[in-house]
C-alpha cells in the first residue's frame, strides 16, 4: 500500500469535485446543489483558492473530506 501525500494539491480537490459532480448530479438543475462529498470537498477547496494555497494538508481535512477525495480518486 501505497503512503498518502501530506499535502493534497488544489488541482486533486477540484478533479475529486468534478468527479462526484459527474457521478452524483443535481437532481434539480433549476435549482443545482451538489452531494455530500461534493459539498465537503467544496469547503476546503473555496478556503484554498480564497487564500491563495497551493495545496493543503491531508491531516487538516476531516474523515468525510478525506473518504470523498479517496474514493474519487481511486
Amino acid at each position: 500500500m501505497n503512503p498518502q501525500p501530506a499535502e493534497v494539491p488544489v488541482a486533486q480537490l477540484e478533479c475529486a469535485i468534478n468527479h462526484w459532480r459527474e457521478r452524483r448530479p443535481s437532481a434539480d438543475p433549476e435549482k443545482p446543489s451538489l452531494c455530500a462529498e461534493a459539498r465537503a470537498l467544496a469547503d476546503v477547496y473555496g478556503l484554498a483558492i480564497y487564500h491563495g494555497w497551493a495545496g493543503v494538508s491531508r491531516a487538516s481535512l476531516s474523515e468525510q473530506q478525506r473518504a470523498a477525495l479517496d474514493a474519487a480518486l481511486l
